[in-house]
This record gives C-alpha cells, sequence and structure tokens, in this order.
C-alpha cells in the first residue's frame, strides 16, 4: 500500500540543481565561491584555468560559467572566445570575474560574448543574485511560452489564460499559482509547498493565503467553485490540480 498524502508529506518539488563551472586560479577565491553557491542550491565545479580547461568544461557542461579573466594557463577572454566557438558551449551564459575595472575590459569582455562582468572585490549576495538572473533568463527562453492542457490555454509572454474562448481575469498571484499547477497537474501540493514554489522569497504571507488565493481561482475556472472539477483539496494535506480528460 502506497504513503498517505494525509499523513506523509513528499518533498518539495525540485528540478535538477544547476550547474556552475568556477574558472578561478585563486584557491582562497574559489572556495568563498563554492561555499555561497552551494549553500543556495547549485552544483559547483571548480577549474584551474590551466590548459585543457576548455575541453574539461565541454565535459562538464555546466549551466553557466563563472570565468576569471587573469588565469595563470591562459587569457580568460581567450577562453570566452573558445566557448563561444564550442558546439556544447555556445550559448551558456558566461560571467567575467575580474581585477581590472578598466572599461575597455568590460566592453571587450562583453564584445567577445560574456553575458555579464563583476570586478572584486564584490559581494557575494550580488553574485548569487545575478547568478540567479540569468539562470532564470535561461530557463524562461527554453520553457515553452503557451501552455495547453484540457480547455486551459495559458500564454506566459503575454500574461493571458484562456479557458475554452474565454479569457480569464487572474491577478499575478493568481496566474503564478494556475502556471503552477498546469505545469504540475496530478501532483498534490502541501500549502507551505506552494508558498515555497510559487511565492517565493515574500515569506510574509501564511498558508493561510493560499486558501484565499485558492478559493479566488476555482471562482474564475471552476463551474462549481464549491464541488471542483479541477482544483481539488486533499483532506488534510493540500490541493491537486486534476489533468482534464
Amino acid at each position: 500500500m502506497g504513503p498517505n498524502p494525509e499523513t506523509t508529506e513528499p518533498p518539495l518539488f525540485q528540478r535538477m540543481p544547476k550547474r556552475i563551472a568556477v574558472v578561478e586560479d585563486e584557491a582562497e577565491l574559489a572556495s568563498l565561491l563554492d561555499y555561497n553557491l552551494s549553500r543556495h542550491g547549485y552544483e559547483v565545479e571548480l577549474f584551474g584555468g590551466s590548459e585543457g580547461t576548455l575541453k574539461k568544461l565541454e565535459a562538464a557542461k555546466p549551466d553557466l560559467i563563472l570565468l576569471d579573466v587573469m588565469l595563470p594557463g591562459m587569457d580568460g577572454f581567450e577562453l570566452c572566445r573558445g566557448i563561444r566557438r564550442s558546439a556544447v558551449l555556445a550559448r551558456t551564459p558566461v560571467l567575467f570575474l575580474t581585477a581590472r575595472s578598466d572599461e575597455v575590459d568590460r566592453v571587450l569582455g562583453l564584445e567577445i560574448g560574456g553575458d555579464d562582468y563583476m570586478t572584486k572585490p564584490f559581494s557575494p549576495r550580488e553574485l548569487v543574485a545575478r547568478v540567479k538572473a540569468h539562470l532564470r533568463r535561461e530557463d524562461m527562453e527554453a520553457e515553452p511560452q503557451v501552455l495547453e492542457i484540457g480547455p486551459f490555454r495559458l500564454d506566459r509572454a503575454a500574461r493571458r489564460v484562456y479557458q475554452g474562448k474565454r479569457e480569464l481575469s487572474l491577478t499575478s498571484t493568481e496566474f503564478n499559482l494556475l502556471e503552477f499547477f498546469i505545469t504540475h497537474s496530478g501532483r498534490a501540493y502541501s500549502r507551505e509547498q506552494l508558498l515555497e514554489s510559487v511565492w517565493g522569497e515574500q515569506r510574509f504571507v501564511t498558508p493561510r493565503t493560499v486558501d484565499v488565493h485558492i478559493r479566488r481561482l476555482r471562482e474564475q475556472i471552476e463551474q462549481q467553485p464549491d464541488n471542483p472539477r479541477y482544483l481539488t483539496t486533499v483532506r488534510g494535506f493540500g490541493y491537486r490540480f486534476e489533468e482534464p480528460s
């Protein structure tokens, strides 16, 4: 017999952790970057920047590369040129790290294919924020912009939702909530899981906030909000979006 959803809470929905390649020859800084990125859930692989780094990066297939400009075995700019010529890494975001703050270096880094440029010393918090922003942008470009399931059609780019021919009038949070349910249909989620996945760092909201938005969303998508067909309650646990047949 399988676990009872009323008593056993499944783990939080998680995507595969993003892989970050750090090409940095300063051991202390590399260790600091490893610590700060790892504690935010990223998988980090360190490279010293010696000869053969490009082939190692191609084998690692990272989701983002942090690249020091001044490396012992090669120039970071030249390595970036190699990354942009690589069939494996050409679209991988590259964020330069350097002690050189000259504008000409920043312009050169961006012109040869770098996506961002941070001058040492920098705040680890700002670095993590920039990494998140670049990875989020990559995810948005990779994901389909129009989702269709049953009578629902959700246009991410336009932030519009249709149920059949009728356009729904949703708030931003209701849109995000429905988008999450549509992309994870058939699985039950607790209120805490929904807060983590939909509201993220807006932790001033409470689990009961979820109930309020669920009720409002049901009023939009259900013929009988008190007897929902799509957005159902898992008694004693949370909610589940039933995939339309």
